[in-house]
């Protein structure tokens, strides 16, 4: 993630997770193409060209599409690249003025309200941009600059090979910029709390470990380097003067920018405190109500949002004390979650081969889902799905488990990443849920075809809405078990314990937030009320501290989603087909949860309309 975090639906989807499109132009001449427009079309040209004029500021955005006009660049990530943001969006929202509303059609009208409030959305935010913290243990310049080289950037040929190396050459400046942003905000008194720091400097410290900059094993950029270049049809004499080139660049550019921002990094650290909040930021009240508006799409407050946490918590826990009934343990709800916790028979082994046997098992999962997806889905998406584990180099302080968009060339399938760095922080009981939420039926469900849809501007087939997102990932692990699955009485215990975190999330991150909750006691309220590791209690509560209001998305957006469900069964009777239902919630692509909902009510009052 870059650290400029536009909240414009064009620039997020771009910084965050963009893959590939045809920008190819119509072989028609401009003249002809105004003379056939209507306005609908008109409208859409503009915001695909907004859109792209998004992408060619930014070199990551390109290579995310698959365009390489600035193949071996990097984003400018200076104060000054922040006022062309504003400035560009101001522009494209005076841009909107020339359409004529009145005469688009209802999907152009749909994309024109969308684009408009994420561009006055974006600008209100601009206020706001320096309340981040740019380097953490979930994301930062320091670990999204090697991932995105080994995850991103394909060497196809040798310019590919000459631009990755110039990459390479271009990260010692890249990191100049990065301290310039950290020095501005702790001047201001935004630092990240001190326990950030040794996750930092440890990512940090592991990319630059190995050859060249030290005997031993390729260094995890080399290794990528090397791997790519080999493939290669080329002669040997010209692959060894590539890796020798890639080496020096390693060596006179990764290697110093790396140590210098290890020693910055430590600096940092001693000027750091042990508030978690953002209430301790500047005007840190109103910018976390801000964020959780953005964030859940909802007017709800963060009293709101905390009392709905505990509501959930106690649901669950009462049917989790049904499930002890039917497998008969004895003992209290915190005795049945020591024992989920703790007993060896739902954990694979801390092994290479209890790795395997997780991974093999996860694909298993997702391929009888695949075999199934027709009894539930009339829409699916035509790019394959891949378990993958988490790569070493940053599985210490990755999430448990995430999704990686397929390009849509086909030249890369979607991913479900497994995060297999601690085995006690992934049960058994937990894999069905975890693989339906990033696998099928959940995010490559919805983000593939998003990105598939066709009669629709950019912006939308790759812009985030985090409630629809995420709500969609905790629903698609709820109606599974309609379906006959989570069989195992342990499995459902797994869902419903996938679902009381989530639950938990909304007491935890208004808490930490809003009600000056340590981190301390984030992590004891997690441990207390779920059967999850203490190790996923730490790291949950360590992300709610760097991306306030972020893990409200999921429940609130998951209740969201499950209600509209409801008055649609209720309104419609035996017209309801669950399959027009997911149909409708993935057709138009990531939508707030309030235009979401118009679309379910306009579909129950003519349900044709689907």
């Amino acid at each position: 993630m870059s650290i400029k975090t536009s909240l414009s639906a064009v620039a997020v989807s771009l910084s965050l997770l963009l893959t590939g499109c045809n920008t190819a132009p119509a072989p028609e001449s401009a003249k002809s193409v105004v003379a056939k427009q209507s306005e609908s079309e008109k409208a859409n040209k503009l915001f695909d060209d907004m859109f792209m004029e998004s992408v060619m500021a930014s070199p990551v955005s390109q290579t995310y599409l698959g365009i390489k006009k600035d193949y071996g660049k990097w984003d400018d990530l200076s104060d000054k690249s922040y006022a062309e943001d504003l400035a560009r969006t101001k522009s494209n929202l005076k841009k909107l003025d020339n359409l004529d509303y009145a005469k688009l059609d209802t999907q152009t009208k749909l994309s024109y309200d969308l684009l408009k409030q994420s561009l006055e959305q974006d600008i209100e935010d601009y206020q706001w941009r320096y309340h981040t913290y740019p380097v953490n243990q979930m994301y930062g310049v320091h670990s999204t600059t090697p991932s995105f080289l080994i995850n991103q950037h394909r060497i196809d040929n040798v310019d590919d090979a000459k631009a990755y190396i110039s990459r390479l050459n271009g990260v010692k400046a890249r990191f100049e910029q990065l301290e310039d942003a950290l020095t501005i905000r702790a001047d201001k008194g935004i630092i990240a709390p001190k326990f950030v720091f040794n996750y930092v400097i440890s990512d940090s410290n592991n990319i630059i470990k190995g050859a060249p900059f030290a005997i031993g094993e390729d260094s995890v950029l080399l290794a990528d380097f090397k791997r790519k270049v080999n493939k290669l049809e080329i002669s040997q004499a010209e692959k060894n003067q590539l890796i020798a080139d890639a080496n020096k660049a390693l060596l006179k550019s990764v290697g110093p920018a790396y140590k210098q921002f290890i020693a910055y990094a430590k600096n940092l650290q001693a000027k750091a405190d042990t508030r978690d909040g953002a209430w301790k930021l500047p005007n840190g009240e109103t910018f976390y109500n801000n964020a959780l508006a953005r964030t859940t799409t909802t007017d709800m407050t963060a009293d709101q949002i905390h009392k709905l946490g505990l509501k959930e918590v106690a649901r669950i826990h009462n049917e989790m004390r049904a499930i002890m009934k039917k497998v008969g343990f004895k003992g209290s709800l915190q005795e049945f979650f020591k024992f989920m916790r703790d007993d060896e028979q739902f954990y694979y082994p801390d092994t290479e081969e209890g790795r395997q046997a997780y991974l093999k098992e996860a694909t298993a999962m997702i391929d009888n889902m695949q075999s199934r997806l027709d009894e539930v889905f009339k829409i699916k998406p035509k790019a394959p799905l891949i378990v993958q584990r988490v790569e070493a180099f940053r599985e210490k302080s990755a999430g448990k488990a995430f999704y990686q968009q397929p390009a849509p060339d086909g030249s890369r399938p979607g991913m479900y990443y497994a995060n297999l760095y601690d085995m006690k922080a992934m049960p058994k009981y937990q894999m069905e849920a975890l693989a339906y939420h990033e696998g099928l039926p959940g995010h490559h469900m919805q983000i593939a075809i998003s990105q598939e849809l066709e009669g629709i501007p950019k912006f939308r087939k790759y812009g985030r809405y985090t409630a629809y997102v995420e709500g969609w990932g905790l629903y698609t692990e709820y109606f599974p078990k309609e379906m006959g699955l989570y069989k195992d009485p342990y499995s459902d215990f797994g869902r419903l314990a996938m679902e009381l975190w989530r639950a938990c999330r909304l007491v935890v991150d208004t808490g930490i937030h809003e009600k000056k909750w340590t981190r301390e006691k984030g992590i004891k309220y997690y441990t207390d009320n779920t059967p999850n590791a203490v190790s996923d209690a730490v790291k949950m509560v360590e992300r709610h501290i760097v991306m306030p209001s972020q893990a409200t998305a999921y429940k609130i957006g998951m209740i969201k989603i499950q209600q509209l469900r409801a008055k649609a069964e209720k309104q419609m009777g035996n017209k309801f087909d669950i399959r027009d239902f997911h149909t409708l919630i993935l057709k138009n692509g990531p939508l707030p949860l309030d235009v979401l909902e118009q679309k379910v009510d306009n579909w129950i009052a003519n349900p044709q309309s689907i």
